[in-house]
C-alpha cells in the first residue's frame, strides 16, 4: 500500500479499495503511517466524501481495531445513543424503562465537551457511583443487573479516538461520513444487536437543519444495517432545553422523578418515544415502556443499577443527597409569553457555571445548573422567576447575561413540535 497514492485517489474523487484502507488506517494506529498523511486523507475525505460502502468499511476497520463485546449470550441486548444536547437526560430515564421491559442495556457512555453534558459527569453526582470497570464486571453487571453503564473505554475502537483527536486539530470534525462512522464504530464495538439513535435538531444539538439531521441519521442506519444490526433513528428538537434541568446533579434529579412519573412531559415524551423504538426492534411490545414506568419496574431498576456501580441507592428517595450549589432566581424584566428559550445559550451558560468543560481533562461542578421555571408557550409577568441559577460564585455574571439572552418574549408562542421524524 503507497500512502501517497492512497490520499491522491481520494483527493481525485476516487473509490478505495476495503484492503487499502485498512492498511493505511491501521498503519497509522501501529504508527507506521505519520499522522502528517492521514491529515491530508481527512481533508481529502471531508471535501469529496466518501461512499456509503466506503463509510461502512471505515466504521469497521475502526470497530475492530481493539476488542469487540460479545452480548449475543443476554437477552434483547439494546443501545441507545444522542448525537448530544442541552438538558439531554434522556439514558437516565430510558435505559432503566428498557432494562425493566426485558432488555440488557449495557452500554459505554462519555462525559460532556462544551455546551453539551456527558452521561457519565451526571451520574459522577451521585454519591459513590463509578463508571470504571473491567470487561467482567461490565457483563457480569449486564447479566445480574440488565443494565450497566461504563465510562468509554480506551480497548473499544482506539482507532476511533486516534482519528478523532486528529480530526479535532485539523478542521475535519464537521464531515458527515466521518461523524457517522465515530458515532456507529463505537456502537458496533460495544456489542448491542438493537441501537436506537436520538438524532438532535436546533440551536443546541450539533446539527442546526432537519436537513443535516436526517443526513447524518441516513448515514447511521445504512452504516448499522450494512453491519448486521437493526437500528432505528429519532430525530427531536434541540431548540430548547430537553425537560427544566440543565446541570449535572440537576438532572439527575430531574431523571428520578420522571421514572417516579413526576418529571417534566417533554422529557417523558421523548424517552418513551425511544424506549419503544428500541423494543420494536427486538420484536417486543412497545406498551411494555409505558407499563414499566407507571407500576414503578423502572425506578426500581435504575436503583438496582447505582447500587451495583457503587451509588448510593438512597438518592432515589432523598434527592437532597446530590450536591446543589447556591439558588439565585432570574427574574424576568418584562411580560409576555416565552417564545423561544435558545438552548445553545443555556448551555453555555451552566458551562460559564463551572458545570462543563471547554477543553477535555478539565474538572467540572456537579452540583452547578439552570432550573428552567418557564418553557416556550407559558405566560410570565414583570418580576416573575423566569429560572433557578446554581452557582457557587464562579462565572455567575456571564451566565446571568447569556440566560438573559436565552430568553425571548412575545405576544402568543406556537411551541415547535419535539418528535420531527424517523429514519
Amino acid at each position: 500500500m503507497n500512502p501517497v497514492r492512497f490520499i491522491q485517489a481520494k483527493r481525485d474523487g476516487l473509490a478505495h479499495a476495503k484492503e487499502e484502507m485498512a492498511a493505511f488506517l491501521l498503519g497509522y494506529l501501529r504508527d507506521e503511517v505519520p499522522d502528517y498523511q492521514v491529515s491530508a486523507w481527512l481533508m481529502a475525505v471531508f471535501f469529496r466524501g466518501l461512499s456509503q460502502e466506503e463509510t461502512l468499511w471505515l466504521t469497521e476497520i475502526m470497530a475492530h481495531s481493539g476488542k469487540v463485546l460479545d452480548l449475543s449470550h443476554l437477552p434483547h441486548p439494546v443501545d441507545k445513543h444522542s448525537s448530544g444536547g442541552v438538558g439531554d437526560k434522556t439514558t437516565l430515564v430510558v435505559a432503566p424503562i428498557l432494562a425493566a421491559s426485558g432488555c440488557t442495556v449495557a452500554k459505554m457512555s462519555g462525559r460532556g465537551l462544551a455546551h453539551t453534558g456527558g452521561t457519565i459527569d451526571k451520574l459522577e453526582s451521585i454519591p459513590g457511583w463509578r463508571g470504571e470497570m473491567t470487561e467482567a464486571e461490565f457483563l457480569e453487571r449486564a447479566r445480574k443487573v440488565g443494565l450497566v453503564i461504563a465510562a468509554q473505554s480506551q480497548e473499544l475502537a482506539p482507532l476511533d479516538g486516534k482519528l478523532y483527536a486528529l480530526r479535532d486539530v485539523t478542521a475535519t470534525v464537521e464531515s458527515l461520513p466521518l461523524i457517522a462512522s465515530s458515532i456507529m464504530s463505537k456502537k458496533l464495538a460495544a456489542g448491542a444487536r438493537s441501537i436506537v439513535l436520538d438524532v438532535k435538531v436546533g440551536k443546541g444539538a450539533f446539527m442546526k437543519t432537519l436537513e443535516a439531521a436526517r443526513a447524518l441519521a441516513e448515514a447511521m442506519v445504512a452504516i448499522g444495517k450494512g453491519a448486521s444490526r437493526r437500528v432505528r433513528a429519532v430525530l427531536t428538537s434541540m431548540e430548547a432545553p430537553l425537560g427544566q434541568a440543565v446541570g449535572n446533579a440537576l438532572e439527575v434529579r430531574e431523571a428520578i422523578l420522571a421514572l417516579k412519573g413526576e418529571g417534566p412531559e417533554d422529557l417523558l415524551q421523548v424517552a418513551l418515544t425511544l424506549a419503544e423504538e428500541a423494543l420494536k426492534l427486538e420484536g417486543l411490545d412497545p406498551g411494555l415502556a409505558r407499563r414499566a414506568l407507571e407500576e414503578g419496574r423502572a425506578l426500581e431498576k435504575f436503583r438496582a443499577f447505582l447500587e451495583a456501580q457503587g451509588g448510593d441507592p438512597r438518592v432515589v428517595e432523598d434527592l437532597s443527597l446530590l450536591p446543589l450549589g447556591e439558588e439565585l432566581a432570574l427574574l424576568s424584566q418584562e411580560e409576555g409569553v416565552v417564545q423561544e428559550v435558545d438552548a445553545l445559550k443555556v448551555g453555555l451558560a451552566v458551562l460559564a457555571l463551572g458545570g462543563g468543560r471547554r477543553k477535555k481533562g478539565e474538572a467540572i461542578d456537579h452540583g452547578v445548573g439552570v432550573h428552567l421555571l418557564k418553557k416556550p408557550g407559558d405566560r410570565v409577568e414583570r418580576g416573575e422567576a423566569l429560572a433557578l441559577v446554581y452557582h457557587r460564585n464562579r462565572g455567575l455574571e456571564e451566565a446571568l447575561g447569556l440566560l438573559g439572552e436565552a430568553f425571548r418574549l412575545g405576544e402568543s408562542a406556537s411551541p415547535s413540535p419535539l418528535v420531527l421524524g424517523m429514519v
